[in-house]
């Protein structure tokens, strides 16, 4: 891959840890794909300085950044200025710094969909969606699969309370889309979802699966918005129940498409990218 020319806009990833982030990969594949003058590095954030990690590189040129854990929430706290879907999830993954100041996005969501969607082939509206954990992950990602118009949407977690809460954030934006949306903790699911998404910590920690196998019927998609040897397990539990298992690689690459077009106003296109970023990890599509 090309390197960016010395007069390139510059973005990075700020996060921390950070080493392992594959966002500037995928940048440069879509800034060679697209010709746009892009470069794009990883910042690591020290815990109690994030705000003057992103101001000092803002002063210095930057352009926009991603973000990632543990700094979605302060990030968004950080902007006067929001997207819809930001605003709705509390949190942002991406900040954008122009001539009219700093603006907050998040295209979690987004990315989720459209890897669905695309790269899954399977259309979100009318089906019956369940979606695991409601901490930073699902906050994220709760906005867009309300839009995208499935008939009802359950969040189920650990604490009920924590899930109630994302609900009633929720429910005039649910309610705007059609889309029956309720809460509940693990155990109050007594039925088979055509979705299930998993948003929890349980890939992170080692876990369990967090869920019932009543929830995944022959067919289901199964999806763990991690990748890696972390979402080997939910997904290995769901291909043993018949149940179409799906990583959140895609939904990477998405989300980083998404914040793309957010900085450059120009959408580049995402299967090759997907394909040789997962050859590159050797891992087998999902």
């Amino acid at each position: 891959m090309t390197c960016a020319p010395l007069s390139a806009d510059r973005y990075a990833v700020l996060g921390n840890p950070v080493a392992h982030s594959r966002s500037p990969w995928i940048h440069a594949a879509f800034a060679q794909a697209t010709g746009q003058s892009v470069s794009y590095g990883r910042v690591l954030a020290p815990m109690d300085a994030f705000s003057d990690t992103v101001r000092q590189f803002a002063a210095e040129g930057g352009r926009g950044c991603n973000i990632t854990v543990p700094f979605k929430f302060e990030a968004f706290a950080l902007c006067p200025r929001h997207s819809t879907r930001a605003q709705l999830a509390q949190a942002a993954n991406t900040l954008r710094f122009d001539a009219e100041g700093w603006w907050a996005d998040n295209t979690d969501g987004i990315g989720l969909v459209r890897d669905i969607e695309h790269h899954g082939q399977r259309p979100l509206r009318g089906t019956r969606v369940l979606l695991v954990g409601a901490g930073g992950a699902s906050a994220g990602v709760l906005g867009p699969l309300l839009q995208a118009g499935p008939a009802s949407l359950r969040v189920v977690n650990r604490s009920p309370d924590k899930a109630q809460a994302l609900v009633e954030r929720h429910q005039t934006w649910a309610h705007q889309h059609g889309v029956h949306l309720s809460h509940g903790g693990l155990a109050d699911v007594d039925e088979a979802y055509e979705v299930v998404i998993n948003g929890s910590a349980s890939s992170l920690s080692g876990s369990s699966i967090p869920v019932a196998d009543r929830v995944l019927a022959p067919g289901s998609l199964a999806l763990d918005m991690m990748y890696g040897p972390a979402a080997q397990p939910f997904l290995q539990w769901a291909q043993g129940r018949g149940a179409v298992a799906r990583d959140g690689l895609g939904m990477l690459v998405e989300q980083a498409a998404e914040a793309f077009w957010v900085w450059r106003g120009v959408r580049p296109e995402t299967t090759q990218v997907l394909a040789e970023l997962r050859a590159a990890l050797h891992q087998p599509a999902p």
